[in-house]
Parts: structure tokens; sequence; C-alpha cells
């Protein structure tokens, strides 16, 4: 996840007497770069992950330091550094509850700390962190797409990663991502990226095959929940106008297995969009398990096409919905008032359409046995398989 607040505050509390006065829950914010600022006029040009240090010569009062971290906030910075003992003898009791309620990190170093020493010292080390998450990345999609060529992947990820421990993949939709500029691309990404609390080494983030991906390494399960819930509240508080899907997969041990722990955030990743979930894990999508694991998906349709043919072409001429019916019946155990009920139709309809639909079918539909590839076909008739559109739904 980069270079954190985490990590400088590591390097600087001794160093440079750094200290985390208020926003600790913003202690696993990226940070992609230091800029000094006297005034608000540079943050405009803010991408988002920039940590912000001054001397507080423009925020000398409580009102302007307000101001500029209010403005920091929504511009998506890692946080703010301030150079105390000249301007700003002390922080103002507002803008630490400021900071402790939106987890926006705010550090201080004293005065006689040599300002440019200390950001080109940290400068270069999160340079050299950005160099490695490259090497990070490429080894991982090495691991995605050629799990049984580790020589191409153990190497660059044993000092980064506990390779027997677990793996969660996290994907990340928006649409049209794959059409914006790498710039605009890469300020979403950091945006998102402070977003992602309480991770910072267990996991790695990167932009990959039209998504972004997040991969949690030894992180119990509930953890994640946490991290992913967290995610969303601060994605619905800070960037209400980004419509993000997430599919998240099974955990998987060791990293040979990360491929399969990828495929099946795909999956859930699919059925969320298809269903419009905006978040889903593929261990609660049941036999859709099995459905959107299913490379083939050209089988798919035909199977559903072959099954249900008869009665999507009634559908097509009569419109009688006895697609629909089917669906419920099944649904419902084959019970004929809960079918009633569901479409408002009066019992004596459903069973005459039930008879019909038995007799187009060839099929009286009485057992599990008869009943299942039914069942399986109107499953996959839910699922997003070609651009064809459905008929007699």
């Amino acid at each position: 996840m980069g270079f954190t607040v985490e990590d400088m505050l590591i390097v600087s509390s001794q160093r440079y007497q750094m200290q985390l006065v208020a926003g600790q829950g913003g202690w696993s914010n990226s940070i992609s770069w230091l800029l000094m600022l006297e005034d608000l006029t540079i943050i405009r040009n803010f991408s988002g992950k920039e940590l912000a240090v001054t001397t507080g010569l423009g925020f000398q009062t409580e009102d302007r330091l307000l101001t500029l971290l209010h403005e920091l906030l929504s511009h998506h910075a890692s946080g703010l550094l301030v150079n105390t003992g000249y301007y700003v003898h002390h922080i103002p009791e507002r803008a630490i509850a400021f900071c402790n309620e939106n987890d926006f990190p705010l550090l201080t170093v004293p005065w006689d700390v040599v300002l440019a020493d200390m950001i080109k010292d940290l400068s270069i080390r999160i340079f050299l962190q950005g160099s490695t998450d490259e090497q990070i990345s490429a080894a991982l999609i090495s691991a995605i797409e050629q799990p049984e060529a580790e020589e191409q992947y153990m190497h660059a990820l044993l000092p980064h990663f506990d390779l027997d421990g677990t793996f969660q993949v996290v994907l990340l939709h928006r649409p049209d991502l794959d059409k914006m500029d790498t710039v605009e691309r890469k300020r979403i990404g950091y945006r998102i990226q402070l977003y992602l609390s309480n991770i910072t080494h267990n996991g790695h983030f990167f932009y990959y095959d039209s998504l972004f991906v997040l991969i949690i390494n030894a992180v119990p399960e509930k953890d994640v929940r946490d991290i992913v819930q967290r995610f969303q509240d601060n994605l619905k508080k800070r960037m209400p106008a980004h419509d993000f899907t997430v599919g998240i997969g099974s955990q998987m041990t060791h990293i040979r297995h990360l491929t399969t722990a990828y495929n099946r955030a795909k999956a859930a990743l699919a059925m969320a969009l298809d269903t419009k979930a905006p978040v889903l894990y593929f261990d609660s999508m049941g036999i859709y398990r099995l459905l959107y694991t299913n490379p083939d998906r050209q089988l798919l349709f035909e199977l559903s096409q072959e099954l249900l043919l008869p009665l999507v072409e009634y559908d097509k001429k009569h419109d009688a919905g006895y697609v629909r019916t089917l669906e419920l019946y099944l649904q419902s155990g084959g019970s004929i008032q809960a079918v009633a009920d569901a479409m408002f139709i009066h019992r004596n309809t459903i069973l005459y359409r039930m008879n019909n639909i038995r007799s187009m079918l060839g099929c009286p539909l009485e057992t599990q046995e008869e009943r299942l590839p039914y069942q399986i076909a109107c499953l996959i008739r839910h699922m997003s398989l070609t651009p064809m559109q459905w008929s007699g739904s």
C-alpha cells in the first residue's frame, strides 16, 4: 500500500521528533509526495495522497487552520504536518477534534527541525517505495496469470508477504474505468487507497484488467469485512458521485492459489453487476458459485436455451409469462398457492399454466431430479452471458 503515515512515523519519531497528535484512524494512509504550502492556492492541484507540510505562516489563527484542514480533506490529502514552535505554538482543540472525527492525520515536528532535510529524506523513501510497489504489482500479476511459474514471482514477493498465509482478493469496478486517461485513473486510485482503512503492508493495491485490485494477505476474514465496510462508508461520505461495485473472493492459502482467489472475486463482481449489488462476497453466492466460475459462458447460455426454449418461444407469441411461472413454481418447491400469491393470479390459472408447461417441456416436474435442470436453467437466465436479450421474462 505504498509509504504510509505509519512508515513515516517509524522513520521520523526519533529522527525528527515527529508526533501524530490527531486522526490516528488514518495511520494507514498512503503518501504519494510531501508538498510545502503556506496558503490554499496549491491545494487545487492535489491529485490525492499528498501530505501537506506547513510552518503555519498562513494559518496562524484557529479559523485559518480549520479552513486548511477542510480543504485538504476535500482534496483527498493524506494528512497535514505542522512545523510548530514559531507561527503555530499549539494545535487548537477544534482542529484536533476535526481530524479525529474524519480520521485525518495531523502531525507535528518542532521548529528546530530543518524541513528541507526532512522533506528530502522522506521524499526519497516515498520514491523508493513506489518503485518497490511496481515490482510487487508485476509479481502479483504473474502469480495470477501463471501460478505454476513460481520462479517469476516468489522471490520478489517473499520479503513483503506471508506466502504460506491466506490471500483474499477484492475487486473494485467503476464504469468506463478502462477508458480514462492514466492521470485521472491514478487520481481516483489514490483516493480509494485513502479509504481502505486499517490495512498497510498486509495488502497491495493496483490497477489490472480494467479493475482496481486489492490483495489482502494474512488478515482474518472478519477484519476483511470490517475493511470493506469502512471503505464503503468512506466512499459514500467522500466520493458520493463515484459508482463502485465490489466483488470479494474466498480466502485461499498460499500464494500459488492467488489465481483462484482472483477468479472467485471476478465471479462475485460479475454477479454483483448483474444483480446491482454494491458489494458481494463469493462465499455467499450459493449455487451461483458454480455458474459464475464456469468460463464457458456459451455453454451455460445454450443449456438454458435448450431447456426453456418451448416456453420462451410461447411467451414471445402470447406474452403468457410461462417462464416466470415455472421459475416461481420451482422456487416455491412446487406450491401452486405460493405462485398464485406471488403473481397475483387465481390458483386455477396457475394450475392451468403448469399443466401446459409440463406438456410443452415433456416433463412432469414431480421429482427433485426432474426439477433440478430447469432450476439451473432459470438461474442462468439472470446472468449476463451475452449481449443477446432474453425474451419471455
